[in-house]
């Protein structure tokens, strides 16, 4: 199948789930992970209709960036770990970081945006699984607090909720405890109207789980293989 008859498959799976849940489709953001795809696959991708695209690697798509710039309308987010010997140059391509997981890079972050005389949006990672080989922040723990308190002195940051990755299973029902505790995490957060916090964003899902995200409330799901195909 073509990317367009993919992505055309994606959106009747997203706008099925939703339904299940009773909500519509047009709540939930499909962004294409197009992490070792190339420029031109992501060409495809655009003019398919797909707006919002992920890369994981800061350095490997500096590499496409030149190539893309004239797609108008295009939202290049950063979904994978940033380092902070990256984060300059992260700043410079993305516009959207998805995976603030401290208040040290979110400060970063705000003097780089600030340098650049632009507003980044940010999501708070949170490592819903615990997993001590991913990155996020482990629920619980006192850095989403440090974030959340911080927020109001990022002018050059908008906050705009949070990012998940769960614990891979083949089941996509065993992801969906993990989506249900990132929602709760959400709704209490939302809950206490912190100043400049706005947590309207819940990307979870990926090609093999999303459905079951949307039906736990995802706002954004990140699906790869499911429209470029199978990784290389």
């Amino acid at each position: 199948m073509s990317i367009a008859e993919n992505i055309a498959r994606v959106r009747e799976r997203i706008a099925a789930a939703a339904q299940r849940a009773i909500r519509s489709p047009d709540e939930i953001k499909l962004m294409g992970v197009s992490k070792t795809f190339s420029a031109e696959l992501i060409r495809e991708a655009y003019v398919a209709g797909l707006r919002v695209f992920g890369e994981n690697r800061v350095q490997e798509f500096a590499g496409k960036a030149d190539a893309l710039r004239d797609l108008p309308d295009a939202e290049w987010h950063l979904i994978g770990h940033l380092q902070s010997n990256k984060a300059a140059k992260a700043t410079e391509l993305f516009d959207a970081v998805d995976s603030v997981d401290s208040e040290r890079m979110a400060e970063k972050l705000n003097a780089l945006a600030a340098g650049a005389g632009k507003t980044l949006s940010v999501l708070i990672e949170i490592n819903v699984g615990g997993e001590k080989a991913k990155s996020g922040i482990i629920p619980g723990s006192d850095e989403l607090e440090h974030i959340l308190q911080g927020a109001p002195r990022w002018a050059n940051l908008e906050i705009q909720g949070l990012m998940t990755v769960p614990p891979y299973t083949e089941d996509p029902e065993g992801s969906r405890p993990y989506f249900r505790q990132l929602r709760q995490i959400r709704e209490r957060t939302a809950a206490r109207s912190l100043p400049r916090v706005a947590m309207t964003v819940l990307s979870m899902g990926m090609s093999h789980d999303f459905e079951a995200a949307i039906e736990e409330g995802a706002t954004c799901v990140r699906v790869g293989t499911a429209i470029f195909g199978v990784r290389e």
